[in-house]
């Protein structure tokens, strides 16, 4: 079951119980554990002074777990969880127990009614979530939406990214061009020939070109190369929007542009990774 805290509430509730520093603390302080007879999660390091009284130990705790103090039974346990004191009376302070930093404050809820109980507060599933219709969501006034379609209007390009470096007064994101011509690069891809061996752009990729063509399903347009690398250093392993165009190993093969191949006497190598790969320039 999912906690009601993620981790970065958990840290911040963390912080906040601790105080500026917990190395700073005062020497009648202590740090503890909290658990929870109904719950899952724990509070960490909860900063505890050993001159409260149990009865007031309670009601801080009412209001990180959620029972009430009246109905709470507080256990002392040790690091290792062994029960020190079974039931820790109201009117003894927490030093009377002597705890040490690391140790547990168990709670037993005894509230059968409790808003604990079940995982009421830690398992959001169990809570009814509303579903707004399409219908109902349309009629709407200020959605996202509609905020979008008007966007489009103005600027069929528009994008949320391009809208928040816009509010943000940082550049634009480059938009790529779709590519509309069948034959681009077909002058390039006309020094590429398969067996050959090559290095692809960025990295001096070394390879083996085991493929030259176009129209490669699921590539924009124009002419590619597929190649096998000497290295692990691909996307794919001969095939493309689920079609095969050669054999080779997984993340041996890729379909490169080719102005990114240069064909000549390239020997393996064991060095020359790169990650330095522009989306859209290849798989």
């Amino acid at each position: 079951m999912a906690n009601v805290l993620n981790n970065e509430e958990m840290q911040a509730l963390r912080n906040y119980v601790q105080g500026p520093s917990s190395q700073n603390r005062a020497s009648s302080t202590v740090l503890l554990h909290v658990s929870h007879s109904n719950l899952k999660m724990k509070f960490f390091e909860l900063r505890l002074d050993m001159h409260m009284t149990i009865e007031q130990l309670k009601v801080k705790l009412s209001f990180h777990v959620g029972t009430n103090a009246s109905a709470q039974v507080l256990q002392l346990k040790d690091d290792s969880g062994r029960v020190i004191a079974p039931f820790m009376e109201d009117h003894h302070k927490l030093g009377y127990y002597s705890p040490h930093d690391g140790f547990y404050i168990h709670i037993i809820d005894m509230d059968p009614n409790s808003a604990s109980a079940n995982g009421w507060l830690e398992d959001t599933d169990l809570v009814d979530k509303y579903k707004m219709s399409d219908d109902d969501y349309n009629k709407r006034e200020n959605t996202y939406r509609k905020f979008k379609e008007a966007k489009l209007k103005e600027d069929p390009t528009w994008t949320l990214q391009k809208e928040m470096a816009k509010k943000k007064g940082q550049p634009l994101p480059q938009q790529k061009e779709k590519q509309a011509d069948p034959d681009f690069l077909a002058a390039e891809a006309a020094s590429c020939t398969v067996g050959s061996r090559a290095s692809v752009e960025p990295g001096d990729r070394r390879c083996e070109i085991m493929f030259v063509g176009r129209d490669v399903a699921g590539l924009p347009l124009g002419w590619w190369v597929g190649v096998r690398y000497d290295e692990p250093l691909g996307k794919s392993d001969g095939t493309a929007g689920g079609q095969r165009y050669f054999q080779c190993s997984p993340g041996y093969g890729g379909f490169v542009r080719p102005d990114k191949v240069k064909v000549g006497d390239y020997p393996p190598i064991d060095d020359g990774l790169s990650d330095g790969l522009s989306e859209g320039d290849e798989i």
